[in-house]
Parts: structure tokens; sequence; C-alpha cells
């Protein structure tokens, strides 16, 4: 098994969809079956600003693309797939993070290497860029984020989990798709508008995955939505969802209007991050459409009740 770069491109023309599957061609088919059963990371190089390495998945399979002779589809592990906390540069004091991609005296080379879609990462590169961009101490980091640390009288000597260890751990994997939702949207529900935060300036908002990672959903950022505490309830529960053109839909047989008119912003669109690339997928909203929204027996009293 290999560690790869991937490069990704948000406008490509090709089938990528970086929680699910990437495209490419048989000139990386060598390298593409190396790396299955193994972990790779996300780089998508952008003209303005620096998006750099930006998330990391695990490798399932590599399948012939049905219809396109001569390209690929590398399947991505379900619950792999993790945004990075903050994007990762590929140069740290002008000298790439990736050694391949550098010449004898550590400048950046020109072309060639850093042009190939897939790149074989050594081990201890590929730890260095996931640790910079999911830093090991992201739960504590999130604990603390609107209050002070615990006052511990012998705190414990600091321990760095191993890489592998922490993208595994579904608590930190928690912190860190709730950090990037709650960014995305601005700490603001995406139905309500609301943008409540406690005494200590926690906010109220939660991240809401679109398809429940126990039913093949991804940590993904375009699997998230900012709900409020009412309507990530009722979202779960399939009294609330979101038609393809961004109405909020609501199961009006279960939800009193009055609950409606109070909860859902007056224009009844839901709300989306200003960075396209942030916005829930299409394919999420519509399995939620399917196989949450409507169909489930709701126990127990509302929260309105």
């Amino acid at each position: 098994m290999t560690k790869l770069v991937l490069l990704h491109r948000t406008d490509s023309k090709y089938e990528d969809e970086p929680d699910r599957v990437y495209d490419f061609p048989a000139t990386y088919l060598g390298a593409m079956r190396e790396g299955v059963g193994d972990w790779a990371v996300y780089y998508e190089p952008v003209k303005a600003g620096a998006r750099g390495y930006f998330a990391v998945a695990k490798i399932a399979q590599v399948i012939p693309k049905p219809g396109a002779e001569g390209r690929f589809l590398a399947l991505i592990e379900p619950r792999s797939f993790l945004p990075f906390d903050r994007e990762v540069a590929r140069l740290d004091g002008g000298r790439p993070l990736e050694a391949a991609l550098a010449g004898p005296d550590g400048a950046p080379l020109a072309g060639g290497a850093q042009q190939r879609a897939v790149r074989r990462l050594p081990e201890a590169e590929f730890a260095a860029i996931v640790r910079r961009g999911l830093p090991d101490d992201l739960e504590r980091i999130e604990a603390i984020r609107y209050g002070p640390a615990p006052d511990l009288a012998d705190p414990a000597a600091p321990f760095e989990r191993p890489v592998i260890e922490r993208l595994l751990s579904r608590p930190y994997r928690d912190a860190a798709f709730r950090r990037k939702v709650r960014a995305a949207y601005g700490n603001r529900c995406a139905m309500s508008g609301l943008a409540l935060r406690n005494g200590g300036g926690r906010p109220e908002v939660q991240a809401a995955h679109i398809r429940p990672v126990e039913h093949g959903g991804s940590d993904s950022l375009r699997n998230g939505i900012a709900l409020t505490g009412t309507l990530h309830w009722m979202f779960d529960r399939g009294l609330v969802s979101v038609a393809e053109d961004w109405t909020i839909l609501v199961s009006r047989n279960k939800v009193p209007g009055e609950v409606i008119e109070r909860l859902i912003r007056p224009r009844g669109t839901l709300e989306r991050p200003r960075d396209p690339r942030d916005w829930p997928h299409p394919a999420n909203l519509l399995w939620h459409r399917q196989n949450i929204f409507g169909q489930i027996d709701l126990e127990g009293p509302a929260p309105w009740g």
C-alpha cells in the first residue's frame, strides 16, 4: 500500500466528488492501485488564494469507469473522508512540503511532477501534512473555544496520537465536522436565520449530517447543514427537508403552522454558505428527501409541545 496526493479541482470536468469517487486516466492506474487500502491527501491548486491540501480520505477500490475507455474510478471508503480544519499551503518557507517537488536546493520545481494528478507520498510527509491540517488537540481546542480551560491540579503530559488513530476516532471527527460546518455557515442556522449564543459566547447552532454517517454519509462539509437544536431534531426525524431549488420543505401534517412561522425564515429557503464549494450536495439532499422526510414515526413529545 502507498499513500498518495490526489489533485482535485472544484471546477473539474470529470466526475469527481472527493468524499465518494475520484476520476482519473490510465496514466495513474499503477499508483492508484498501490494506494488501495491506504490514505490519500487531496490537493487543489488555486491561483487566487492558497487552497493547497484540504482533506484526507481512504481509497477502497479502483474500477474501470463505465462507458469511458481509458479512465478509472477510485472509490472512497465510506466514512473515511475528512476535510482539514485548516487548509495547508504547498510551501513552507518557500520549500514544498513534498520533497519530490523540490530541487537539490530545496526550491520548488516548475511544471513536471507538481502537475501530476496523482503523486506518491512518503509516510512522514503524509503525517506532517495531516498534522498541519488536523491538529492533534482539535477536540480540546473546540472544548475550550468559548470558555476557559479546565483547572487541573496535575495536568497530564501532552500525548500526540498517531495520525491514523486520530482519523479513525469518531469523537475527533465529530469535532472537526462541527467546526467546519459552523464556520461555513457563520454560526447561523440555515433554516431559521438565527445566530444565537449563550452567555459565554458559544454558538447554539449545531452541525447536522444530511445523510447520517450510519447510513453511508460522510463528514464532508457538503453533507452538513448548520441548524438550531430544535430544527436539527426536526431534520433528523423527517419533519423538515430541503427541495432541489433550496426551498425548505415541512411535513405540515405533523408540524403546527404556528411552529413553522416561528422557526423557518420568512423567505422559506435554505441560507447557504458564501462559498458555493460548501453548499449541500444535491445527492445528499435527495437521499434525505427520499429516505427520511415524512417517513419516521415520532416517539415522545415534540420540543414545541
